[in-house]
């Protein structure tokens, strides 16, 4: 974990895409999009039906890691509203197992604006919490510290003569974007024009690498 300052509070950056709140004990996840392989399953697209386990299996490494005593995630956490109704019984018992160890809430994205039968936890649209909001998007008219997730931001990078891409968080002075957690989601570019208007102020992407937090300047 690397220390990430944002907004006179110290919060940790998570390997993976999490973001820690030690004063809190919350850990803060976006974009999980579970059930993303048997949504696409529905129209003819097959992948292996494994995604769902592997994000909750990586969800609760990351609990035993931090003690983390809260859970929110930040919107998307299912790839459509019926997918909970899909999750295979190893997926469902392992995210009720944690939902036991740890307070959880689901904040609502635009993949999940609803679901369509019991998921546990508390469910909210948005939510502030020790002057922070916790939101799914960037919310223009926003003038206080935010954290959202939804961009799915991802940096590319010449290693070497090599070029990779490797998730990232975004920050601005009152904004900090979450990478997306979850095991099958793509991302996109974090200097996309679209990602830097809806910042709307100088930003830069934040990368882990070899326990400290690399920082590129945006636009």
């Amino acid at each position: 974990m690397v220390p990430l300052p944002f907004a006179n509070e110290q919060f940790l950056a998570v390997a993976g895409g999490g973001l820690f709140w030690p004063r809190r004990g919350a850990l803060l996840l976006a974009d999980l999009h579970l059930e993303k392989a048997s949504s696409y399953a529905r129209w003819g697209q097959l992948l292996p039906p494994h995604d769902s386990f592997d994000t909750l299996a990586h969800v609760e490494t990351l609990i035993d890691r931090t003690g983390a005593r809260e859970v929110w995630c930040l919107g998307d956490s299912f790839h459509d509203p019926e997918g909970p109704s899909r999750l295979q019984p190893t997926a469902r018992a392992r995210l009720d197992e944690l939902m036991k160890r740890v307070e959880w809430t689901w904040i609502m994205g635009n993949h999940d604006p609803f679901y369509q039968q019991p998921v546990g936890g508390h469910i909210m649209s948005e939510s502030r919490i020790d002057g922070f909001t916790l939101r799914h998007a960037i919310d223009p008219r926003e003038t206080g510290p935010e954290i959202s997730g939804h961009w799915h931001p991802k940096l590319s990078l010449n290693l070497r003569g090599h070029p990779i891409l490797r998730p990232c968080f975004v920050r601005s002075r009152h904004r900090l974007v979450l990478p997306a957690f979850g095991s099958f989601t793509g991302g996109m570019q974090a200097d996309d024009p679209a990602l830097l208007n809806a910042l709307s102020a100088p930003a830069e992407a934040l990368i882990i690498s070899q326990n400290q937090l690399l920082r590129f300047p945006l636009g």
